[in-house]
């Protein structure tokens, strides 16, 4: 071939070749200008633009007076280089003693050697210590930057603190490591609190480094916004600090307190032992707040409804009487039996009833009058009214309604259990407000914790509650006949509430002691015992409820005496002292507490042998009649009562001299009225008896009618009249 031919087609072939990489290129180009342009300036934008979050810090938890306790701070994760730098040996930063590092970090991370030793022979260039390692605070980091070892390095971020520790933990809840709210009121108001996060982008260099004037986007993050709670510093300390005591002197399941404001709904303590330091967030399992979180069964403390809606509805008189001991009016169910085996005070009135906490009162005034005599159920009805069978709304999670509903149908002896608190479910804050509505005058209050919520920047409010009215239970005179009668529970004798009395303070409640139920069956030797009370009792500005879960004590069922009993005192009187409210000279002087005997086998002993037994046991007998030998007594043997009662011995059963009743409670007269068959159809007033319609001295036989007139317990025992004094001395049967 020519050489010109040949130069033709070379300049052919280069010519076809770059046509077709001219078709190639533009080809190129048109698809990353069109179909992959999107894809690639992602890619671009990677390289030459940088985009961070700015995370909000998390608003802070105040008390109602300011004092923090709960913010953001920062936090430290520990890191460690445990791989040499392959693009510069001489770089010596890196942990080379992994042993010698373990060992010193150990102690203030809080892991094994042995822990960090397998995380520094991983095979990676670096790791983080954790769980020890994960977010901690300061002083820890300080420690080990003091330690300089090679190779460890601190990462600042940020974490939550809570400055108290285990104080009012399940109120407050907790933030997790990963920063997850979790329980209480950094989950329930945890969109108040976490504000939003923002962002920027800025133009980049090769080296990562942020051009001048680079800055392309920013949107500032938002603070979370600032809560003040309604709990009390103070108060709560001696909430905690009354828990402590209880926890660390006796062995129970749990041990819980609540101190509310009866009359706006504010709480302002709540705790609760077994409990969690919300600091060390990686160690809590199944934690909840117990409070508004647990139903249970209450006891008597729950009679406080019954007897509020008897009185309301025109039921109940407190000196009307009964007769205590058992309740069988119930066809085909087990006969109800009062708290001492059935024994019973005998024919008493209401009013020593509900001191003495009979559940055969209750049964009579709730099962009888309110549902049984009535077009509906009137009992069901207030027991709503007062809250039970729903949730309160307290501003707090996990919230549960407790085991009651007004539509179930329940049969006539769970009707009747359910009126001395058995057989019902309610959770205590639920209790709090019932009975709150007592003290403030009848008015149910709906239960909070959040007092008002505000923007940390401006301080302007976002949110604020107020005292909010569910609605109106019970008249406001009702509630003041309820408070006089739980007033008497305190500060009366034979009242189960006299160990919760306080010198110089009026204060008013209730006991319940309840059995544990587990699958459908009570637990023997198993008790939840509560007492819930406020003060002073006509212009209460506190109320406390202290609930005591299965006490490991030698007699469990007197949890409340030896264990709830301190601790409301403590809380109760530390609280009022530090609201200054001083000690009410017109108080009732603090009651000495009854304690208790059994009644003795006297029948068939002589009458110096039936006073010494009776003696023994720290009764005081009172011999009717002239014989030599005791043929009857009252009350029946093994019964429970007061030590210091005055008991009685039959000693014949016809000529018996009627004794000089004078200065005696209407029990003693019913106590001698059922010993020689009278029957007492006339009380006239309260008190100590002041007359008598057969008079002293008098042989009575079975049957004859007695009356009497009794004088206001305030007015004190009568003097007996000299007539009657030397009537009572011609009467032998009327020694002691």
């Amino acid at each position: 071939m020519k050489i010109q031919d040949k130069i033709k087609w070379r300049t052919y072939a280069l010519g076809g070749l770059f046509t077709v990489l001219l078709f190639v290129v533009i080809g190129r180009m048109f698809w990353l200008q069109n179909v992959q342009s999107a894809e690639l300036l992602v890619k671009a934008r990677k390289t030459w633009e940088k985009s961070n979050v700015i995370n909000p810090k998390r608003g802070d938890i105040l008390d109602r007076n300011g004092q923090q306790l709960a913010y953001t701070g920062k936090a430290y994760t520990v890191i460690a280089r445990i791989a040499p730098y392959e693009n510069d040996k001489k770089n010596k930063d890196y942990v080379q003693d992994k042993q010698g590092t373990a060992a010193k970090l150990a102690p203030i991370l809080g892991m094994t050697s042995a822990d960090i030793l397998a995380k520094l022979d991983k095979k990676a260039d670096q790791v983080e210590l954790r769980p020890g390692g994960w977010k901690i605070p300061k002083e820890k980091a300080d420690q080990i930057k003091a330690l300089n070892l090679p190779g460890i390095s601190l990462y600042e971020e940020t974490r939550r603190y809570y400055p108290y520790g285990v104080f009012a933990s399940s109120v407050l809840g907790y933030v997790n490591l990963d920063g997850q709210a979790q329980m209480g009121i950094e989950l329930s108001q945890d969109e108040q609190l976490r504000g939003e996060k923002g962002s920027f982008t800025f133009k980049k260099d090769g080296k990562g480094n942020q051009l001048p004037d680079g800055l392309e986007s920013y949107k500032p993050a938002i603070d979370g916004n600032q809560i003040t709670i309604t709990l009390d510093h103070n108060i709560q300390s001696y909430v905690e600090d009354a828990l402590n005591q209880a926890a660390a002197q006796y062995k129970m399941k749990g041990i819980t307190a609540i101190v509310a404001d009866p009359n706006t709904g504010e709480i302002l303590g709540m705790g609760s032992r077994p409990s969690f330091d919300p600091n060390s967030p990686t160690g809590i399992e199944n934690y909840r707040n117990v409070m508004v979180g647990t139903n249970f069964e209450p006891g008597s403390t729950f009679k406080i409804a019954t007897l509020a809606a008897a009185i309301e509805e025109g039921v109940f008189n407190p000196n009307e009487l009964y007769m205590s001991g058992t309740y069988n009016k119930i066809k085909g169910s087990k006969e109800i039996r009062d708290h001492n085996g059935g024994q019973g005070w005998g024919m008493i009135s209401f009013k020593e009833g509900v001191k003495h906490s009979s559940n055969v009162a209750f049964v009579i005034l709730g099962y009888e009058r309110l549902y049984k005599q009535q077009a509906t159920n009137k009992l069901f009805e207030y027991l709503q009214k007062f809250g039970f069978g729903e949730k309160t709304g307290i501003d707090l999670p996990g919230e549960e309604r407790g085991l009651f509903d007004v539509n179930r149908h329940y049969y006539p002896r769970d009707i009747a259990s359910i009126s001395f608190g058995q057989g019902v479910g309610v959770t205590a804050i639920q209790q709090v407000a019932a009975v709150g509505a007592v003290a403030n005058g009848g008015k149910l209050m709906k239960p909070y914790v959040i007092k008002e919520i505000r923007d940390p920047k401006t301080g302007a409010i976002v949110v604020q509650k107020k005292p909010q009215m569910v609605r109106r239970v019970v008249s406001e005179n009702t509630a003041k006949q309820v408070r006089d009668l739980l007033d008497a529970v305190v500060n009366e004798k034979n009242g189960t509430g006299q160990p919760f009395a306080l010198p110089g303070y009026h204060v008013a409640g209730k006991t319940g002691t309840a059995q544990v139920s587990r699958n459908g069956r009570y637990v023997p030797g198993k008790y939840i015992n509560s007492f819930i009370g406020f003060a002073p009792k006509d212009n209460p500005k506190l109320l406390i409820y202290v609930l005591v879960d299965e006490p490991n004590i030698e007699n469990p069922s007197a949890g409340g005496k030896i264990i709830a009993a301190p601790v409301f005192k403590s809380i109760m009187e530390r609280s009022l002292q530090y609201m200054k409210l001083s000690p009410d000279k017109t108080a009732p002087v603090v009651a000495v507490q009854d304690e208790t005997a059994m009644m003795p086998q006297l029948v068939g002993t002589s009458i110096s042998q039936g006073k010494g037994l009776a003696a023994q046991a720290g009764l005081k007998a009172e011999i009717l009649g002239n014989g030599a030998k005791v043929v009857a007594q009252y009350p029946e043997a093994s019964a429970e009562l007061t030590k210091g009662s005055t008991v009685y011995a039959l000693t014949t059963k016809t000529g018996i001299a009627l004794p000089n009743l004078a200065g005696k409670t209407l029990r003693d007269v019913m106590e001698i009225g059922a010993l020689l068959n009278l029957n007492v159809t006339g009380v006239t007033g309260e008190g100590y008896v002041t007359s008598q319609s057969i008079p002293p001295g008098t042989v009575v036989k079975p049957g004859d009618k007695l009356a009497v007139t009794l004088t206001p317990k305030s007015s004190g025992p009568p003097a007996v009249p000299e007539t009657e004094k030397k009537a009572g001395t011609k009467d032998k049967s009327a020694a002691n």
